[in-house]
């Protein structure tokens, strides 16, 4: 069953053009090194919730919007292991977080295993 990384970021509205290109230049190195498929959407029909919900989860500010992205693996090993080409591939090394289309603070990641494959 495959395996899933998977992130939430809060994006600025001026600053997605700048996020798409990173986001499109990320995800092919990520498919060069042997990711299944790789998926960045963009927020939609996200409304803040009560208690809890993507705009709080990432504490979202005026003229910011929330990216839901994700990454497939076959399997965590296969996740490892792709992840470390891609950790060492010199297109993304030297990325400065100072400058990136996002606030990496409030990003929220995390690996998943699959439950059910339909």
């Amino acid at each position: 069953m495959a395996y899933v990384d998977g992130f939430i970021v809060p994006v600025p509205l001026e600053r997605l053009p700048d996020y798409k290109r990173m986001a499109r230049k990320a995800g092919r190195i990520w498919r060069e090194h042997g990711a299944l498929a790789f998926f960045e959407s963009v927020a939609d029909d996200v409304k803040p919730g009560k208690w809890t919900s993507f705009p709080q989860s990432v504490k979202l500010k005026p003229g910011e919007t929330v990216m839901f992205s994700y990454i497939v693996f076959r399997n965590r090993a296969h996740r490892d292991k792709v992840n470390a080409k891609v950790m060492q591939d010199s297109r993304l090394c030297g990325m400065d977080p100072k400058t990136m289309p996002f606030d990496g603070k409030r990003m929220i990641y995390g690996g998943f295993k699959g439950l059910v494959d339909l």
